[in-house]
């Protein structure tokens, strides 16, 4: 699924950073709503992505005109970021962090529940495939992904809270 997404978003963007972002931030809306999701098979759970999917490019498409209107307003054009501002914006948004509790996240998950989020997430595994590989039945892989993102989130949510107020 990841793959998927990251094609559809470079040939709409036409930027590999970008689409990287995209397809990021399609995960962790995914995530952050993941308690909305009313669906029961994999083709509702992927409809359900694929329409965050769309709604992020809209809201970017939307977001780049309004830039492009506002820089031939005041007659300046958008300039490359380098490497080090780059850098600097994503300190002072706390990627860092952000990267680190996911990986803290994932180390603390039991092994099964680690192993299913992994296959589904990362590899983008459907919960047959996931059954398949790890010898459980379809309905088992749904639990333990589930139970992994939930316990992942919770743990996500508390280091950025302490984060933020360390600040």
């Amino acid at each position: 699924m990841a793959s998927s997404l990251l094609m559809f978003f470079q040939r709409r963007v036409h930027d590999a950073e970008l689409a990287t972002d995209l397809t990021a931030d399609t995960f962790t809306v995914v995530l952050e709503r993941r308690a909305q999701y009313r669906g029961s098979t994999d083709e509702e759970l992927s409809g359900w992505l694929w329409s965050i999917a769309r709604s992020l490019l809209r809201d970017h498409e939307r977001r780049e005109e309004t830039g492009r209107r506002h820089a031939l307003l005041l007659g300046r054009d958008r300039r490359a970021l380098s490497d080090r501002e780059i850098e600097r914006i994503e300190e002072l948004s706390g990627l860092h962090e952000l990267r680190s509790a996911v990986a803290a996240g994932m180390a603390e998950l039991p092994d099964d529940q680690r192993e299913a989020v992994a296959l589904r997430v990362l590899d983008d595994l459907t919960y047959a495939e996931i059954a398949v590989r790890l010898d459980i039945t379809p309905s088992g892989a749904r639990t333990r992904v589930s139970r992994g993102l939930r316990a992942l989130g919770a743990r996500i949510r508390r280091q950025h809270s302490e984060w933020k107020a360390s600040r």
